[in-house]
């Protein structure tokens, strides 16, 4: 019997390795937390509020709604006024240009209009020539007025007593002292002398509309410190509604300093690391078999981180709805490959992180509790795969239940549940029954064997054990005899009867090989040993452990199988060859190694449960007589000699187990054995 010591079993390296593993897992899940602080309000209008009651913790303004600010601001920019800077020196040069247009032309009759043209171009230019190109003015049909600069003054000009250069033009085309010489016009292309002389200024424009933005107030109250926001349960109407964006808003805009990110950070890495090393300090002490397994802690805190980013990614994302994610296959897969104990706490470890990026948690960790114990209790004993659909069903329903439960506590009325949840975990039952496929994927990755494999494995049809039974019948019926009788001890102590069954079965495969040197398949006499050495029997009947492993590594047999194979003789030694042997040399020293066999010896409690039903089941045969005295004399001589020999010195079996093992062996052993009446034959009358 092994007693467990942690500092025995582990040395400073591996003791700093899981003291690494649980710093980066928990610096994962941090890091890929949200970092946003925004409330994660799921708010319909018209709808009851789901969630817990909301309080102001803080003063804050409530904010307009987007469509009041918009017209509020619409109002105050009817009284915009873009700026435009005048030209003052733009008339002069225009005229210039024209007067030295003019004077190229020959005619005398044109010369007549040249100072009429030039007079109404220096009236064009004082009126003020504004572009139409500019954005302050092109389709703004709501402007009524310019902000005119002159120099370091600034005065309102109506927008209609200015011109535009198209406006110039045809006012001038249309002059009637000039119609009758419209030739003379068109000819000196007067477009290049009627050009804008109030230039846009675009800083100064920007600055005012803005101010005049600025001057519209972004709120219309403002919620004080402890006041009610809402109750669970009450409508949200277009008031409230505007009370929790107000409230969310405000609460994003205080917590984007970098002092207050700082705090987040270290406040959810403290967190996650309290939960995750709290949860490994319970490994190390009730689940020690699991925390030595370097293996079996990677696969525990991968699941775990995996849906802890899964989490976060949706919450930070607004994907959706975090009940989505099926949680509960993760103390699925623990409870398959594991116990359920380990499952439920690894699940509550899993819950209580993700709960850390939600703003209303409690409803999530029911309902999530609520899923875990329902999957850890309907697969308490797995024994096919159509349990995972009953599994993923049985989810479902409690989850809804509990969220119908929730619902029931806070609403007034039927009336005002609201479903919207219930589509969500109806999804996430559907993904649940991806725990089919995905459950040989985790097996094939961490190397592990569920329940369902076994079974699979014990199928007679297999090819291994259909060959056995067909080339070795006696060892098959041995084997399932033995099976049998681990199984029952299994059961009584608490140990996995499925895998100490199914490695029954194949724990003796290896004398296939050479069946005829095994008592249990030889008939009609015939001895093969007889013929040859005790040293040459003796290595044949240990061969078919070696031959087994061949066997089993040929037909892909779990790791675990294989450890029967090779530990179900332990380091024990071929007795009767051995005791042959000694007795006809006794003045030889004798090579003990040429009878004992490889090992080792059992390290876990089913590798022992399978030693002692083999053992006894095999030397029960050789009973003289089925008595209940003798068949209990040969179970305590056989085990009392197992443990005196330390065969179990590094096995995590008790002696309370092996003393219900007794029990079970003597029991069974009387049922199969059992003295059967005889029937009287019939007289003849003659």
């Amino acid at each position: 019997m092994r007693h467990i010591d942690l500092k025995a079993n582990l040395t400073w390296h591996d003791v700093v390795i899981r003291v690494v593993l649980v710093l980066v897992t928990a610096s994962v899940i941090v890091w890929f937390m949200p970092r946003e602080t925004q409330q994660n309000f799921k708010i319909e209008l018209g709808k009851p509020w789901r969630y817990a009651d909301l309080t102001a913790p803080f003063d804050f303004p409530i904010y307009k709604s987007e469509a009041t600010l918009k017209a509020q601001c619409d109002s105050v920019l009817r009284d915009y006024e873009p700026y435009y800077v005048k030209n003052m020196e733009m008339a002069d040069v225009k005229v210039r240009d024209f007067v030295q247009e003019y004077n190229k032309l020959t005619s005398g009759g044109y010369k007549d209009y040249k100072s009429i043209i030039a007079n109404r171009l220096h009236q064009f230019y004082d009126q003020g020539i504004v572009d139409t190109k500019e954005p302050a003015i092109n389709g703004d049909d709501t402007l009524r007025t310019i902000r005119v600069v002159i120099g370091n003054t600034a005065k309102s000009v109506s927008l209609s007593s200015t011109l535009t250069p198209k406006q110039a033009y045809e006012k001038l085309m249309g002059d009637a002292m000039l119609q009758s010489h419209r030739d003379v016009l068109t000819e000196l292309n007067l477009n290049d002398f009627i050009v804008p002389n109030l230039i846009y200024d675009k800083e100064r424009s920007e600055a005012s509309k803005q101010d005049l933005i600025a001057s519209v107030p972004m709120a219309s109250g403002v919620a004080l410190s402890g006041q009610k926001l809402i109750d669970r349960g009450t409508i949200v109407d277009e008031q409230k509604l505007l009370l929790i964006e107000s409230f969310q808003r405000e609460s994003d805009r205080r917590n984007q300093s970098e002092s207050r990110f700082t705090t987040t950070v270290l406040g959810e890495l403290l967190y996650v690391l309290l939960l995750v090393t709290g949860f490994t300090i319970f490994l190390s002490i009730f689940r020690s078999d699991y925390f030595d397994n370097m293996r079996s802690v990677i696969m525990i805190y991968s699941l775990i981180v995996v849906f802890s980013i899964a989490a976060s990614l949706m919450v930070g994302h607004n994907i959706l709805h975090v009940f989505i994610i099926p949680f509960a296959m993760v103390p699925i897969f623990i409870r398959v490959f594991m116990d359920s104990r380990t499952a439920f706490m690894a699940h509550t470890a899993l819950v209580l992180i993700t709960a850390c990026v939600l703003q209303h948690p409690l409803e999530f960790i029911a309902v999530q509790i609520t899923a875990g114990l329902t999957a850890i209790l309907s697969l308490r004993d797995l024994s096919s795969r159509s349990q995972l659909l009953w599994t993923a069903g049985a989810v479902t329903v409690a989850s809804c239940l509990m969220v119908l439960a929730l619902d029931l506590i806070t609403v007034p009325s039927f009336r005002n549940l609201s479903f919207s949840d219930y589509n969500y975990l109806i999804i996430c039952g559907l993904v649940l029954f991806c725990s089919y496929p995905l459950l040989y994927i985790m097996e094939k990755t961490f190397g592990y064997t569920s329940n369902i494999t076994l079974i699979e494995l014990s199928d007679m049809n297999k090819e291994l054990l259909r060959r056995m039974s067909e080339v070795a019948p006696g060892t098959f019926q041995h084997s399932i005899q033995v099976s049998n009788l681990g199984a029952e001890i299994a059961r009584k102590i608490g140990a996995k009867a499925q895998l100490v069954r199914t490695g029954a079965l194949y724990h003796d495969i290896g004398k296939i090989q050479n069946p005829i040197y095994y008592t249990e398949n030889q008939s009609g006499g015939i001895n093969p040993h007889e013929q040859i050495s005790d040293i040459e029997s003796a290595q044949i009947i240990i061969s078919h452990v070696t031959e087994g492993l061949k066997l089993a590594e040929k037909y892909n047999l779990p790791d675990v199988i294989k450890g029967f194979i090779s530990t179900h003789h332990g380091q024990g030694k071929a007795k009767f060859f051995y005791v042959n042997y000694k007795n006809a040399h006794p003045d030889e020293e004798v090579d003990e190694l040429l009878f004992t066999y490889p090992g080792p010896n059992p390290f876990t409690k089913e590798q022992a449960i399978l030693m002692m039903a083999d053992a006894v089941e095999a030397a029960s045969r050789s009973l003289p007589d089925y008595t209940e005295q003798s068949i209990r004399s040969l179970v305590d001589r056989i085990i009392d000699s197992m443990v005196s020999d330390g065969y179990f010195r590094e096995c995590p079996i008790t002696f309370r187990d092996i003393q219900y093992s007794k029990t079970v062996l003597i029991e069974k052993l009387k049922t199969i054995y059992h003295t059967r009446i005889s029937y009287p034959e019939l007289k003849s009358n003659q």
